[in-house]
């Protein structure tokens, strides 16, 4: 492991996919904050306990705060993925950088766009953007392991 933390574009990956981490967690406090202050609660036990079985419901803005953290599993497990082999594959670190933080920053964007509920076409702008950098290290491995398939 300590091998691997010193390989600066490694370190480079864990500290954008731990700020990716973190982020999808402040997304699932929001959620539930959400469904506390709306009162639209997505299973029976949770209604009774703050109030009753007719909040046991669904609310267009928890629904909006539940896909955006839906889209993050969606979009950053793969990267995380991506990212710890293409930094395996001996990238530059300001290139290997520069992908990293284009995807972080497409996610925030995505994500702001989402909760907010900006104008289109702004989150699917950001989700493109953030998408990227994931095709260019696909690409990037699969030209690095296509002698040995």
């Amino acid at each position: 492991m300590a091998v691997m933390i010193r390989n600066e574009v490694f370190s480079c990956f864990v500290f954008y996919g731990v700020l990716l981490v973190v982020k999808m967690y402040v997304i699932a406090i929001i959620t539930g904050q959400v469904r506390l202050r709306k009162k639209a609660f997505a299973n029976p036990e949770d209604a009774l306990r703050h109030g009753g079985l007719q909040y046991h419901r669904e609310d267009p803005y928890v629904e909006r705060c539940r896909r955006a953290h839906i889209n993050d599993l969606e979009n950053i497990l793969p990267f995380l993925f991506l990212g710890a082999i293409y930094s395996m594959t001996g990238p530059s670190l300001a290139v290997a950088r520069l992908h990293f933080l284009v995807f972080f920053m497409g996610r925030v964007l995505h994500s702001v766009a989402y909760l907010l509920a900006l104008r289109a076409p702004t989150r699917s702008l950001a989700y493109t953007v953030a998408q990227i950098p994931c095709v260019s290290m696909a690409l990037q491995i699969l030209t690095s392991v296509a002698a040995y398939a």
